[in-house]
């Protein structure tokens, strides 16, 4: 080979190595014939007229009919299909039979009628001291938080932890947990019915560890506890009544760390609710 022609062959390598790369990124990452096949010589070829021919009436059949899709079906147990409102009640139930928290957690492990079960890799139930006098509440698990099977245990946990550190707070003295135990598929934003039918799974929850204080980490969870539509811009900074069989325990609601990690200048309003779920926790033990 001439220098020249050298030249030229390392002048097409970046050409080559980028068709390849394009390939691989098509999904042609696979050879399946010995020697390539010329397509455009293979469209051009005529089609016989076997194929062409119409079959004969006798052969022919009508497609078959599409099944028509049930309307929003949900998976329960025993693999039958149940409305939304069905399953919201049957939820409703098995969680007022819950005696303890070990109870919920077990119900929860073998409940089928929330089709996130089936895509999560673990229930994600709650992390801390049960006996903690706050209770934070966060919207789901992401994918750190699904493979541990803890809540807050990603970037966003790591800032919550950095978050109780700054007012004396960590993992020991308070109880962390979500609206939705199972991880939605990519982060997504919960639907309605998902949070409809984990929702008293969460009520139970807090009635059995009985909190005397709430913080609610994002307008999720707020939305959901209080049945508010405010944004967390309108419900951040003051305190809010949850009713708790018969009782009243107040609810500070706050930015999700996640939203921090986004928005890291809304640190300075984060910071003034921790002072205020600092001296509210101060007035608890005066």
């Amino acid at each position: 080979m001439s220098g020249t022609d050298g030249k030229d062959a390392r002048r097409r390598l970046p050409d080559a190595a980028a068709m390849l790369a394009w390939l691989i990124e098509a999904g042609a990452d696979e050879a399946i014939g010995a020697t390539p096949v010329d397509r455009y010589a293979a469209s051009a070829a005529p089609i016989p007229a076997a194929i062409l021919a119409p079959a004969p009436a006798a052969e022919r059949r009508p497609p078959p009919a599409r099944p028509r899709p049930m309307p929003q079906p949900f998976a329960a147990a025993g693999d039958a299909l149940l409305s939304g409102r069905e399953v919201a009640s049957s939820a409703r139930d098995l969680a007022e039979s819950c005696a303890d928290l070990a109870a919920l957690r077990a119900a929860l492990t073998d409940f089928n009628g929330c089709a996130l079960r089936k895509t999560a890799t673990n229930l994600v139930f709650a992390d801390g001291d049960p006996a903690a006098p706050v209770m934070l509440i966060g919207e789901a698990p992401g994918r750190d938080e699904d493979l541990r099977g803890l809540p807050f245990v990603g970037r966003s946990g790591q800032l919550l932890d950095r978050m109780l550190a700054s007012i004396d707070l960590d993992r020991s003295t308070v109880y962390i947990t979500n609206l939705l135990p199972w991880r939605p598929p990519g982060n997504r934003k919960p639907t309605t019915a998902e949070m409809t039918i984990c929702l008293p799974f969460l009520e139970r929850h807090i009635a059995l560890q009985n909190p005397k204080v709430l913080v609610f980490l994002g307008s999720t969870a707020a939305g959901a506890l209080l049945g508010v539509t405010d944004g967390i811009m309108r419900l951040r900074g003051r305190w809010l009544n949850y009713d708790l069989d018969g009782r009243t325990v107040p609810a500070l609601p706050m930015f999700h760390p996640a939203f921090l990690l986004r928005q890291p200048a809304r640190k300075r309003e984060a910071w003034a609710d921790l002072l205020m779920l600092h001296d509210r926790l101060a007035g608890l033990h005066a």
